[in-house]
Formats: structure tokens, sequence, C-alpha cells
């Protein structure tokens, strides 16, 4: 009895084990399954941006292009993580910080802001970044020739000796500017200062009025009717959000906009001479595939456009009353 017993015992941990081990050999293979179908080779993207607006947009649709063209898919052999922290600087933290435990092999930071909330998140996984004025003054890179640690990127840095040109050829007679500039963020801060002492250079009295949110936008613009006779607005993602506002007061005091980049001019500016910010994006974009092919940080230098483009509004040129230029190179929008 006793060893019949022990048999039908033996019998059912043998049973048990088996289970055991079946279940375990069932688990391992829907793993594998699971990495084959995913793809072991597939590279997790983080795309973090500040804020919704044209030119931001479309570096990361420039972005997208420059890795598809290079055969970096999504569904194929990436997955893109895009999150918008809507102008809310905590949420460029919160953001950076999913990206980091979230183990990403690249991180795409659009806006300086964006950047800075990476860069102090990890200092593990690559970083691109791009619409970022100056990568040294904002702590991203301290040789942008050759960036040391895991960050490097693109720039929208163009001479304020551009908008000076265009100031003196739409609006010959203007003595006095005025600049509308998010004061808290470092990308405006840095173009006010140069816009300052190269329009001082040039004869021009400066009238700076800071603004830290959209709220503080229309009483701004209207402080300062009747005592500029142009206003100049960096590239700042404050200003560019708040454009058609900026524009639209503007226009009714009969007072030019010069913009630094192109949204501005879409939204109501009058004119403007800057970069493309798709070609920008795409120039990230053909870095980061460098970096997911295994270059390092340092062979991969920050760069700028050097290609700029006169843009000017047909329909505010027509507003204030401003004779149509008639030099080449001119890109009219309406």
């Amino acid at each position: 009895m006793i060893n019949k017993r022990k048999a039908i015992s033996l019998a059912l941990t043998s049973v048990l084990v088996g289970t055991i081990l079946t279940g375990c050999s069932s688990k391992n293979t829907s793993a594998n399954n699971n990495n084959t179908k995913n793809g072991s080779d597939t590279k997790k993207i983080g795309i973090t941006q500040l804020v919704e607006h044209p030119a931001l947009d479309a570096t990361k649709t420039g972005f997208i292009n420059a890795l598809k063209d290079n055969g970096f898919e999504e569904g194929k052999n990436i997955d893109i993580d895009f999150k918008n922290a809507q102008n809310d600087m905590p949420t460029t933290q919160t953001i950076a910080s999913s990206f980091a435990s979230d183990k990403k092999d690249l991180i795409f930071a659009i806006s300086t802001p964006s950047a800075q909330a990476a860069f102090n998140a990890t200092k593990d996984i690559p970083i691109l970044f791009t619409a970022v004025t100056d990568p040294v003054e904002a702590g991203l890179v301290k040789n942008p020739d050759k960036p040391e640690g895991n960050v490097t990127g693109t720039s929208d840095f163009i001479p304020v000796s551009n908008a000076i040109t265009l100031i003196k050829d739409l609006a010959p007679n203007a003595k006095t500017v005025g600049i509308i500039g998010n004061t808290s963020e470092i990308n405006s801060k840095i173009q006010i200062d140069e816009f300052k002492k190269e329009a001082e250079k040039n004869g021009f009295t400066v009238v700076v009025k800071g603004i830290t949110t959209s709220n503080e936008v229309n009483q701004a613009v209207s402080s300062l009717a009747g005592k500029v006779d142009v206003i100049y607005t960096p590239t700042d993602n404050l200003v560019a959000s708040s454009m058609p506002i900026i524009s639209k007061i503007a226009t009714e005091n009969k007072i030019p906009v010069i913009g630094a980049e192109e949204a501005h001019v879409k939204n109501g500016a009058l004119a403007c001479n800057g970069i493309s910010y798709e070609k920008l994006g795409y120039k990230a974009g053909e870095d980061a595939v460098k970096i997911l092919k295994g270059e390092k940080i340092a062979s991969v230098p920050v760069s700028t456009l050097e290609e700029t483009e006169t843009i000017i509004n047909e329909t505010t040129l027509d507003s204030l009353g401003i004779e149509k230029p008639k030099s080449e190179g001119i890109t009219f929008i309406k």
C-alpha cells in the first residue's frame, strides 16, 4: 500500500513538474515570438516638443522625413513616441524623465527648454536638439564643433543684421525699434541683447517689452503704439504662438513687424529673412541617422543653416501702404 501511494505521489509530482516546465517554455516562446514580431533591431525614439506652432511643427516633419529617406521608418524599424508639453515647463521635465526611464535609443528635443529638460534627465541616451539659438549659452554643449557628452543638434541661429537690413529696406524712415520677447526664455534674451547692440550701432533707438505669458501680449503691443516705428520679433516660442495677435494690433496701428522666421510672416508679420525650419529638422534627422548607425556624438558637430530667404506678407504690405519691393529673390505670400 505504501509503495503504491509513493508511486502515485511520484506520478503526480512528475505531472506537476512537467506542467510547470511546459508553462515556462510557453512563456519563453511567447516572449521570443514578441521580440521577433517587434524586431530586435527596432529603435525607440522619443520626440519632445515644447509647444505647437508652425516652426517647431516643421522641424518635426523634417526630422521624420530625413529618417524615412535614410531607411528608418515608423512601424518597420523605429518606434516614435511623440509628446508635446503644451508650453508647460514642468511637463517638459516629466516627458524627459519618462523617456529616460523608458531607455529610449535616441531623444529628439524641439526647442531650448525641451533640450535642457532632456539633458537634465539623462547623460547616457543620445540627444539631438533643434530650434536652439545658442546651445552653449543654454548649457547643452561646451564646444559646438566637437560636442562632449550625449548632446548635439541643429541651431536656428541667424545674424540679427539680416533683420536690420530688412528694416532699412522696408521702413527707411524708422528711428525707433520695439522688441517683444519672452524675458524668461534664454533664446529670446540672447537675440534681444544681440539685436540691441546691432540696432544701436546702426543708429536706432530700441524699446524692449518683455512678456512672460500670452495674457501680456495685447498690452505689450498696444503700449508700443505711437512710441516705435517698427517692431522686431525674435525666434521665441511664446512670441511665435502669439504672432496673430501681435501682427493684428501692430498692423492696425500701422507698425511694420519684422520677424525672425517664416512662421511669423505667415501669421501676419510684414517680413523676415530667415531659414526653413523643415530643413533645419531634416538636418537634425540626418544627424540622428548617423547616431543610430553607431557614430559617436563627438563626431557630429552642432550645425546651422547658412541659406536664408526673404519672405514678405503681401496682404500686410498692402495694409501698411508700403510699396512692393522689386528686388529679386523675395518670396511673397498672402
